[in-house]
């Protein structure tokens, strides 16, 4: 079992990464919110805590093995709990895990079902789901367990969250879409939904609104 992988960051797409050590690459599948602080991370040395497991099933006699990583053991012990539920698998799981890792847990703490359902892939049944599994056993890693630029994300409203995945989605930086959500909602205090809120972004960012 590898628990740690140190090497450069030489690959990065929005589901893995690839991790130079020595003369060997390893492919190591990294959650949504996790490709985006490495971003800017290309071509400098990383450590990742990692996880391994064998994708397919023992029948078909196609087991192939994959190794997860994230920013630290504890995010790596949320990840065991949080794919513990029923009906969230390995995959699943990281694609889920576009916010960060405080901000999901925190939400599960707060029986927070609007922010559970704009992760990818979790619906509204999912969510309870998971609140009534997980709430009352996240509140260690709800409590400062994110790295420090995640925690002005934890403060956002729903419908800031919901802009902010959008414009991810669509290709912007979770930093940069983070700081123009936060100008857009100070130039305009009353916007409370992510329909009004993703266009004004891109007019100030546009340079058309300023």
């Amino acid at each position: 079992m590898i628990a740690q992988i140190e090497g450069k960051l030489v690959q990065l797409d929005s589901d893995k990464a690839l991790v130079q050590v020595g003369q060997i690459c390893y492919e190591v599948l990294v959650p949504g919110y996790l490709a985006s602080l490495l971003g800017s991370r290309i071509g400098q040395d990383i450590i990742l805590s990692t996880m391994e497991y064998y994708e397919g099933t023992p029948g078909g006699g196609n087991l192939v093995p994959q190794m997860v990583g994230f920013v630290s053991t504890g995010e790596k012990d949320f990840f065991k709990r949080y794919t513990s539920v029923k009906g969230i698998g390995i995959k699943k799981g990281l694609k889920s895990l576009a916010l960060p890792i405080a901000t999901v847990a925190a939400a599960v703490e707060g029986g927070d079902e609007k922010t559970l359902t704009a992760l990818p892939g979790i619906g509204k049944r999912l969510a309870q789901h998971i609140i009534a599994e997980l709430k009352g056993k996240l509140t260690g890693f709800a409590a400062g367990a994110e790295p420090a630029q995640a925690k002005e994300e934890t403060a956002f409203a729903g419908f800031q969250i919901e802009a902010l995945e959008i414009l991810i989605a669509w290709g912007e930086k979770r930093n940069e879409a983070a700081e123009l959500i936060n100008m857009a909602c100070r130039k305009h205090p009353n916007i409370k939904s992510a329909e009004e809120l993703v266009p004004l972004v891109y007019r100030i960012k546009q340079g058309i609104e300023v």
